[in-house]
């Protein structure tokens, strides 16, 4: 970042803390709510746009050669009249960058003759004609569509330091996509009785990436296709530089068919949720009382200051005072043996935990009971407890299925198919993963400022995606259009543009 750069994002800070501050307060006699006689008028010369944070995107993916790689690889288009592949891709991926939650939200940008200029575009597809694209893919193009994004993937991953490749974990699920429609070609009933489609959902748990999508009708089993694709997940991952591999899933993915080749292999772990089965818990009810230790839980968080006195419990006493049932935990324990599943001509260890439960009706203790959860690992160096809380923090997976679902809306069903929604997901997805990218891409100088800058990209790592757009992407800016350039000139300040300036001189060289 240059000189002058510099001092102006200083300067505003200065402005805004000036202002903020509590120790000069206004008139407090009137409120502080006190513009009047307002107007309204349309802007002459002057050009500007709400989403200015979309130029440096943009940049980003024209150096990462995303655009091209998609032009090169992806053929569903006879005649580019006047559109490419990458313009409609890249016209969907967009389109929640600037807080679109439906196609139809391409329209407003459509018809922004500023946000046009901006992105050097003469026009962009409509969203009937975004979906007639949609419709075009099969499922070959699909696969041909994420396998481009994963060769894009890499090219972030090799300017990344050394350590980041010791371990990739990846974690699966399935997601339920429930729709209103009754003309959706593919979708069927699931088990809770919602009607839609059931996407597998691959996700690299180091930055949040988006591995892999896999479409299915509603009524599908949840590891339907999983270890399919983990093998290609596992490829994309070695190919691009990583040591080891940690495969996670719940009970319904321990994929025991698969579990002696990936074991073969000494660079691969895993770590699956395995269902309590009759004989597996009679097992584990016939352990010796000292295979048995207390399971001690780390803290969730560290207190900086000093502990606060936490609030009344409102909801359980709701329950106390209405005599439901009530379960509260009183103790865990682990403990662990030796396994071998049907399909496996290997053992593997089995750690199990013991929670013991006290069964409660309004004030009245009823009885005691206990539940046991398993996980089949091949990991015989780490402690029991530690494969226990690696098992749970899959569940920041969740986490990212809610963005996905809420947040970037990649997981929902515009289209009339199977295909042609599985291909909106894969390119609304691409929007999460260019936030992890632009993350990724942020320098770490060597240095005083090393350890702020690689807080600094952790912490825009784990931004929700609403907060990334705000910070990054919904910047107003005026577009000034020159003989050689095209100027973005930000019109307001936030905390976040040192970050961003930081990320544009690198895009810029």
């Amino acid at each position: 970042m240059n000189a002058t750069l510099h001092q102006k994002l200083a300067a505003s800070k200065r402005r805004i803390q000036r202002r903020l501050d509590p120790t000069k307060l206004p008139d407090c006699h009137r409120p502080v709510l006190t513009a009047s006689n307002i107007h309204y008028e349309i802007a002459g010369r002057t050009h500007g746009i709400a989403h200015g944070g979309i130029g440096a995107l943009h940049a980003l993916v024209r150096q990462l050669g995303l655009d091209d790689a998609i032009n090169q690889g992806l053929h569903l288009l006879k005649i580019h009249l006047p559109y490419s592949e990458s313009d409609h891709v890249l016209n969907i991926a967009y389109n929640p960058l600037c807080e679109g939650t439906h196609l139809e939200d391409i329209e407003l940008r459509r018809n922004d003759v500023h946000f046009l200029d901006a992105l050097g575009a003469q026009r962009l597809p409509d969203p009937t004609t975004a979906g007639d694209f949609c419709r075009r893919f099969t499922q070959a193009d699909i696969d041909a569509l994420q396998d481009i994004v994963n060769q894009v993937r890499q090219r972030v991953w090799k300017h990344q330091p050394e350590e980041f490749f010791a371990l990739a974990i990846l974690d699966t699920d399935g997601s339920l996509v429930g729709t209103t429609g009754q003309c959706k070609q593919g979708m069927d009933i699931a088990y809770n009785g919602t009607w839609g489609y059931h996407p597998l959902v691959l996700t690299l748990a180091n930055t949040g990436e988006v591995l892999s999508i896999v479409n299915r009708p509603g009524n599908r089993p949840s590891q339907e296709g999983a270890a399919a694709q983990l093998d290609r997940a596992l490829a994309v991952c070695f190919r691009g530089g990583f040591r080891s591999i940690l495969l996670r899933g719940d009970s319904k993915f321990t994929q025991t068919e698969h579990l002696d080749r990936w074991d073969d292999d000494p660079r691969l772990r895993f770590i699956f949720g395995f269902e309590a089965f009759p004989n597996v818990k009679a097992s584990a009810e016939d352990l010796p009382a000292r295979a048995w230790k207390p399971l001690q839980r780390p803290a969730r968080y560290a207190v900086k200051t000093k502990p606060r006195q936490r609030p009344d419990n409102v909801k359980e006493a709701r329950v106390v005072a209405r005599e439901f049932d009530n379960q509260r935990l009183v103790s865990e324990e682990v403990a662990e043996f030796n396994y071998r599943p049907t399909a496996c001509h290997k053992e593997y260890r089995l750690v199990v935990v013991r929670k013991n439960l006290s069964v409660e009706k309004g004030e009245r203790h009823l009885f005691d009971t206990v539940v046991y959860f398993f996980y089949l690992t091949n990991d015989w160096v780490s402690e029991a407890e530690e494969i226990v809380f690696s098992a749970n923090d899959r569940c920041d997976q969740e986490n990212v299925l809610a963005q996905l679902h809420g947040g970037v809306r990649a997981l929902h069903a515009p289209v009339d198919n199977l295909e042609s929604n599985w291909a909106y997901m894969v390119m609304t997805a691409l929007a999460w993963n260019l936030k992890a990218w632009w993350a990724l891409t942020l320098p770490e100088q060597p240095g005083r400022w090393h350890e702020k800058h690689r807080a600094e990209k952790r912490s825009v790592l784990r931004l929700e995606f609403k907060t990334f757009v705000n910070a990054f992407v919904r910047l107003p800016c005026q577009i000034v259009r020159t003989g050689r350039k095209l100027v973005y000139r930000l019109l307001g300040w936030n905390p976040y543009q040192p970050i961003f300036f930081r990320l544009v001189d690198v895009l810029r060289c």
